[in-house]
């Protein structure tokens, strides 16, 4: 029986670079996640400038300002593929831009290139050069994941510009046409292929470029059999470190360590 407070929703898209999804509907509220440009966003409720709903592409809930929504749907055709790029409002490199999109947005390709740019159905003209197909996919995310080393680490952060240890795997996984959750924790059980029970200090586990490895509220990507990439607030940035200094700083013997690995086939 249909719920009596069922509401069907509204679709928008996201017409900023990079727009913040609070868990609450203020400024200052903590910021829960990011859509991109071109992400669709159900809107089930909106008041005093703030809207409520849900991110198409992986399902998370929160605030964000309707300001940054557009109720015109353009179906995407391409990628951002650079690590960010710029939007002009004319095809002409000394224009001031009007915006700065990041890896993984996608935007509607609207007609043919000029002097090197392609117009969008959104309005403004993009850099052909730093966009792909959306059929165009990067094989290898370990290497996607290594083009974001140095990004700063942002709680919530999805872009080239500020990103956390989960989203670097998000990110770099939907470059492989591979969709994954925004959380580690569902990550752990949804992507890829679960190796089994593990130890917490990692001893004796064959890893592979490209594992997936998790900690308690962490994770990252195995860069070889003992190096990992991963965005940590440690340094505050994307990294590669050993990892068993990983598995050292959440302390084995103190519940922590290494909770799973998965492998992408």
């Amino acid at each position: 029986m249909p719920s009596a407070r069922f509401v069907a929703g509204h679709p928008r898209q996201v017409r900023q670079g990079c727009v913040s999804l609070k868990s609450s509907p203020e400024e200052g509220g903590e910021q829960a996640s990011q859509l991109l440009f071109g992400e669709t966003f159900t809107v089930y409720d909106e008041a005093d400038g703030w809207a409520w709903g849900q991110c198409g592409t992986d399902g998370y809930v929160g605030y964000v300002r309707a300001a940054a929504l557009s109720p015109d749907i353009a179906p995407p055709s391409h990628h951002v593929a650079a690590l960010r790029s710029f939007l002009y409002a004319e095809p002409a490199l000394k224009r001031p831009p009007l915006d700065c999109l990041s890896l993984a947005s996608s935007v509607a390709v609207a007609g043919g290139e000029r002097n090197g740019y392609l117009p969008l159905a959104t309005g403004g003209w993009m850099f052909a050069g730093h966009l792909a197909r959306l059929s165009v996919i990067e094989p290898d995310y370990v290497t996607t994941a290594l083009r974001l080393l140095g990004a700063p680490y942002l709680w919530g952060g999805r872009s080239s510009l500020g990103i956390d240890c989960s989203a670097l795997v998000q990110v770099a996984l939907s470059a492989a046409g591979i969709a994954a959750p925004r959380d580690s924790d569902m990550q752990r059980n949804e992507v890829g292929v679960s190796l089994g029970p593990v130890p917490a200090d990692g001893l004796g586990v064959p890893f592979q470029r490209g594992d997936i490895v998790f900690f308690p509220g962490h994770v990252g990507i195995m860069l070889d059999h003992d190096r990992l990439v991963h965005a940590t607030a440690f340094v505050m940035a994307v990294t590669i470190e050993p990892l068993a200094a990983v598995i050292g700083r959440t302390d084995p013997t103190r519940g922590g360590g290494l909770l799973a690995v998965r492998r992408i086939d």
